[in-house]
């Protein structure tokens, strides 16, 4: 799904995916941060909705076995330059996998997108063995403002009241996890490198319908933030980039 609220056809979306999702320096932050809460030595790893498998190549090790799946052809296409006969086509709540066949299940960038995301914890934790590690990203709509900012602080009224609900949002998550006996094994994040917005740029977003908690808003509080943000310093130097954050529940 796209900032603006539409399904993405990601077959068509696939050639220009990484260039517009922070590339290569925003791939190698999150597999540097995934390397923190994977299983070191031996074994083997499901990259979950791998997409074009920028993130997923950089997982692989000489010991580590490491398989992406995706359900979209155009992306797979991407990823199997990437890792040779190291994709498979799948759904994510119908893995093509035996139950207690992988070590590890990454899965970055997905339950933000799902309408329930419950189906696809299940099915990972499915595939785990007894002792492997689940790690995912949540709370994805709140990366932008996980440092405090002036931008955080004059948007802050208009988020807490009308963020939407979100399917990643960790205390979903790790309810969930409790309930099926996971534990947290790991927190960290990692960066969205070179993805910091000026006021300027939140503005334009903003008038442009792209924000879902200000198209659920009043159009008076919205001006009010979009005058709060002309009003601002600096309004065309970027504030911290999005901080993404990432746990890691045991089985």
């Amino acid at each position: 799904m796209g900032q603006d609220g539409r399904v993405l056809d990601y077959d068509d979306e696939a050639r220009r995916y990484d260039a517009t999702r922070g590339g290569e320096p925003r791939a190698r932050a999150a597999a540097e941060a995934g390397e923190r809460l994977l299983p070191q030595g031996p074994c083997v790893v499901l990259d979950i909705a791998c997409g074009t498998g920028i993130v997923t190549r950089r997982l692989s090790r000489p010991e580590r076995t490491v398989v992406g799946v995706d359900r979209s052809p155009g992306m797979l296409g991407l990823a199997a330059r990437r890792l040779p006969e190291g994709v498979v086509r799948g759904d994510a709540t119908r893995l093509p996998f035996a139950a207690d066949a992988v070590d590890a299940v990454v899965i970055v960038w997905l339950l933000h997108l799902l309408e329930d995301p419950l189906p696809v914890l299940a099915e990972a934790a499915r595939v785990l063995r007894p002792g492997g590690v689940l790690i995912t990203t949540v709370d994805k709509n709140d990366a932008y403002f996980a440092e405090d900012s002036d931008v955080a602080r004059a948007t802050a009224d208009l988020r807490r009241h009308y963020a939407p609900r979100v399917p990643d949002r960790s205390s979903l998550v790790h309810r969930w996890a409790s309930e099926r006996g996971l534990r947290t094994a790991g927190r960290t994040a990692f960066p969205g490198t070179g993805q910091g917005r000026s006021p300027r740029e939140w503005r334009e977003v903003i008038e442009a319908g792209l924000i879902p908690w200000c198209t659920r808003a009043p159009r008076n509080e919205v001006a009010e933030v979009c005058r709060r943000l002309a009003a601002l310093p600096e309004q065309d130097s970027a504030r911290p980039d999005p901080l993404y954050r990432l746990v890691a529940l045991r089985a």
